[in-house]
């Protein structure tokens, strides 16, 4: 087990510097795109990060040797990320944005957030989600396709509307980091950085993931457990220190747009796998996740109203709800 320790350690680091360097380029991508921060968080990072949590439930489709345990593992995954998301990766934000203000890098205890695009963001999550958890009650094939392409459209509409909207570019671009000395580096550089970084945020999310695993076995917990908590923890939260990393030089709508976004990618592209490949049968520990996930998304928008800055503690109360689905968990 001491090996699997100091590899989760360096897979952390790894994934870390690959999340600076990988910030740094979509920066730079969504200057080249003339992009706003709304779209390079809420799109470009959203996407990107979210890669490799949408290989682990196809993966547990087709190569599971019980198809059973399988499509379990690969249900609970794909709940876990939008869990996940709504709860700990907002209070990871609210956490990050205190802590920030009590070191002076920042003024205020507050995220100076683009309300109209935070709240487009969490609206279109609510309903795509919604959406994609009723699939559950038919019975009919055609009707889960039918679903399923509704899904997709949505998150085609919110793809649109997130790019038309205006707002601001991305401003103060720091240098890009395999060309500091170029002040207009081109789109190649500018790519062979997102991808490295990318790449390399995969890797790292690969090991982190194993050894996770190996630590879960080790100390015998369940696969649903493994699959709804433990998975998405693992690959989600790590990937988003790119919204640390943003909240650290105050680039709050690229902060919380990297989570938002994913939200929306999470609750109506990656549902699409499950609907389609599994039974897509949901049972009382997973339907207690839903509840958890739409109250902390309903109670962040109902406190963000027509509010251009949310307070840390906003954000924070995601961890409650989180704490309160794996006390649940625990009991059961």
């Amino acid at each position: 087990m001491t090996l699997t320790y100091i590899l989760l350690l360096a897979s952390f680091v790894l994934i870390l510097l690959a999340a600076e360097l990988f910030t740094n380029g979509v920066e730079w991508l969504g200057d080249k795109l003339n992009l706003t921060q709304g779209a390079v968080g809420s799109i470009l990072a959203a996407i990107g990060t979210a890669l490799p949590e949408t290989i682990i439930p196809i993966l547990a489709i087709f190569l599971a040797r019980d198809k059973t345990l399988g499509h379990e593992i690969s249900t609970g995954a794909i709940l876990g990320a939008p869990l996940m998301l709504s709860t700990i990766a907002m209070a990871v934000v609210g956490a990050s944005i205190f802590t920030f203000h009590r070191m002076g890098r920042r003024e205020s205890p507050a995220a100076e957030i683009n309300n109209p695009h935070m709240r487009r963001d969490l609206t279109f999550f609510l309903v795509a989600f919604s959406v994609a958890v009723s699939a559950s009650f038919l019975q009919s094939t055609a009707l889960k396709w039918l679903v399923a392409l509704g899904l997709a459209g949505i998150y085609a509409v919110y793809v649109y509307q997130t790019l038309k909207h205006p707002g601001e570019g991305v401003e103060d671009l720091a240098p890009l980091y395999i060309a500091k000395k170029n002040d207009n580096p081109n789109m190649v550089l500018v790519s062979i950085q997102v991808f490295a970084s990318l790449a390399l945020m995969i890797f790292g999310a690969k090991v982190f993931v194993n050894q996770v695993e190996t630590i879960a076995a080790h100390f015998a917990v369940s696969a649903m457990v493994l699959a709804l908590i433990i998975a998405p923890l693992a690959t989600e939260l790590p990937e988003k220190l790119n919204s640390v990393i943003w909240l650290k030089v105050r680039k709050d709508t690229l902060a919380v747009g990297n989570i938002t976004g994913a939200m929306v990618f999470q609750s109506s592209v990656i549902p699409i796998v499950g609907i389609l490949l599994t039974e897509w049968k949901l049972g009382t520990v997973e339907h207690v996740s839903i509840a958890i996930t739409l109250a902390s998304s309903i109670c962040i928008l109902l406190f963000l109203g027509k509010k251009n800055r949310l307070p840390y503690g906003v954000f924070a109360l995601g961890g409650l709800f989180y704490a309160a689905f794996f006390a649940y968990v625990i009991y059961r």
